[in-house]
This record gives structure tokens, C-alpha cells and sequence, in this order.
């Protein structure tokens, strides 16, 4: 459950009353003084550094994941960087304006509550791209850069470059939208909200063949579910991740309309879990899908099998 927006609120009063950011003449005393009665601790103006550290003392305390990273990754994004290394070394020591203070502790109020980073500052990157991102639509993360990576350089590198993208999710139609947009891309791809386990005549009527065919779906087995992070149960759409009883119910599905939406020797790259590999390459060779031929197996920034590789083969288009 979320913390209660007044436990939270109460937990930042307490953190404030030693770093209290003055103005007028109690700024100029060094004190602040309420009503007459007695003086409290002097003024402490936080430098980026200090109020950085502080609230990766914060996080750690509340059990957020890694604590140092979100506390520097949201510095970075007040500061106008894309990280704490992009700052010179003098910019640590200076003192945070009474904006970038409000700032800093609003969207760290924000991670408290266990919202990822990605959410928190509203962007990331991915590749060579800067993408804007808000829930419940899914976080690209490391491993789905591999995926990506095989097939081609990205859009924005390859000007004849031309794509179709499909989900079933509204809120991740709309925000790819947005993207294009703001990425200068809205010309060279397509999208549509359909779903692949019941839009499958529609998706075959409206996109022609594809030489590549790229897809991080829903691959979680439904068990491993509750096992999660805070930050992706409560925050990330759950239908993006469960694949079912065996993480295999949207593959089977894209395995099934690859033959007929690939161009003769397109590719199929498909991010899974690692699990899957064998599952995979058995029912392409069990159901028999006509033309679709698994080629390999390849392994993640861990060294786990995470991207399966199939291609179609058989007669020209």
C-alpha cells in the first residue's frame, strides 16, 4: 500500500527542521523564532552535495532501492543533467536556490512512495534517445536495449528507416505518440492500439510485411508476480509484464503471426525470460509453425539467456 500522503508529509516536516530555509530577517539572524518563544537550531543552507547525501540517507532508512542512485539521478534532473558526472566538481559544493530546494523535495517526496526515478523526473534514456515517460506505461531497462540493438541502429540514425508499432495499451499508444512527436519520427511510423490475442485479423489486414519483427512482451509467469518491487506492482501496468501461467501467452500468439507478417528471411527478435529459450524452440518445432525457424540464443548484460532469434524461411513473398 502506499504511504499515507500525511506520513509522508511527516516524515519530510522532521527532515526540514534542521535544514528550515529562511527569508527575511530571520534569514539574516541565523535563527528562526515563532510567537516569542525559544529560539530554534540555527540555519542550515544545504549544498547540492549535502542535500543529495541527505536524502540518500532518507531513502535508505524507508527501504527505497537503490537509495544513492535516486537520490542523484533526481539532483541531476533539478541541476538541468543527465547525471551527477555530468556536473563539474564545483557545482557539488553550492548552495541549492530555494527553488531547486522545493524542487529537489518534491520529487523526492515522490520516490518515498516507491515511484521509480523514470516516473519521478518524467524522462530516460533510451539508446541515444530521450524519452518521456509517466506510469503506468513500461520502463525500457538495460536488458531491453539488447533487443533493440540487433536488429538495426535506432530510428533517429537511419532516415529510411520505416516502423509499425502496436499495443494493446492505450496510455502507451498515446505517450509513443508523444514521443514521435517530440522526436521528429510522427512521419516515419505507425501506431495502433490493438491487441495480438484477439486483433490478430486486423493487425494482418493492416500492416504489410516487416523484415523485422521486435518485441518485449508480456513474459512473467503469473506466480512470479507477487514477487516484485513496490516500484513496478504499484506503479507499472501489470498486463505489460504477466504472460500467463507460463509467461508464454502473448509469444505464442506474436510466434503464431510472425510467418505471415515477416518478409521471406525476416527476423523475429523477442526479449523473454530465461526460461524460455527452450520452451520457445520446442513449440516451433512441436506445433510445426510453418516457415518459422528458431536460429539462436542470445544472452543479456548478466549473461543470461534473455533474446530469442527465429527467422522465416520457406518460398519468396
Amino acid at each position: 500500500m502506499f504511504p499515507a500522503p500525511m506520513e509522508v508529509l511527516s516524515r519530510l516536516n522532521r527532515m526540514r527542521c534542521t535544514i528550515r530555509l529562511l527569508k527575511g530577517p530571520e534569514r539574516r539572524q541565523g535563527l528562526c523564532s515563532a510567537s516569542g518563544s525559544a529560539a530554534r537550531p540555527a540555519v542550515v543552507r544545504l549544498s547540492v552535495q549535502d542535500a543529495t547525501a541527505l536524502w540518500e540517507r532518507q531513502f535508505r532508512q524507508s527501504g527505497v532501492s537503490e537509495p544513492s542512485l535516486s537520490s542523484q539521478y533526481i539532483m541531476a534532473h533539478v541541476l538541468g543533467a543527465k547525471t551527477m558526472a555530468n556536473l563539474g566538481p564545483d557545482v557539488l559544493t553550492k548552495t541549492l536556490t530555494d527553488i531547486q530546494t522545493h524542487q529537489f523535495w518534491k520529487l523526492c517526496a515522490k520516490r518515498l512512495t516507491r515511484m521509480p526515478v523514470q516516473y519521478v523526473i518524467e524522462e530516460w534514456d533510451f539508446r541515444d534517445l530521450t524519452l518521456k515517460m509517466r506510469p503506468p506505461v513500461f520502463i525500457p531497462r538495460p536488458e531491453t536495449e539488447g533487443v533493440a540493438l540487433e536488429p538495426s541502429p535506432s530510428a533517429c540514425s537511419m532516415p529510411y528507416l520505416r516502423a509499425v508499432a502496436v499495443d494493446r495499451s492505450a496510455e502507451a499508444v498515446r505517450l509513443t505518440q508523444e514521443n514521435a512527436n517530440r522526436l521528429g519520427l510522427q512521419d516515419r511510423i505507425e501506431i495502433h492500439q490493438l491487441d495480438v490475442t484477439v486483433d490478430a485479423e486486423v493487425i494482418l489486414r493492416e500492416c504489410s510485411r516487416v523484415s523485422a519483427l521486435i518485441s518485449n512482451p508480456p513474459y512473467l509467469f503469473s506466480k512470479d508476480m507477487t514477487s516484485l518491487e513496490p516500484e513496478i506492482i504499484r506503479f507499472e501496468d501489470p498486463a505489460a509484464l504477466d504472460g500467463g501461467k507460463d509467461g508464454m501467452l502473448i509469444i505464442r500468439q506474436i510466434l503464431a503471426l510472425a510467418p505471415q507478417l515477416l518478409t521471406h528471411n525476416g527476423l523475429l527478435y523477442l526479449e523473454v525470460d530465461p526460461r524460455h529459450p527452450p520452451m520457445i524452440q520446442q513449440c516451433v518445432q512441436e506445433e510445426r509453425i510453418a516457415g518459422l525457424h528458431y536460429l539462436q540464443t542470445r544472452y543479456d548484460i548478466t549473461d543470461r539467456p534473455r533474446f530469442c532469434v527465429l527467422q522465416r524461411r520457406g518460398t519468396e513473398d
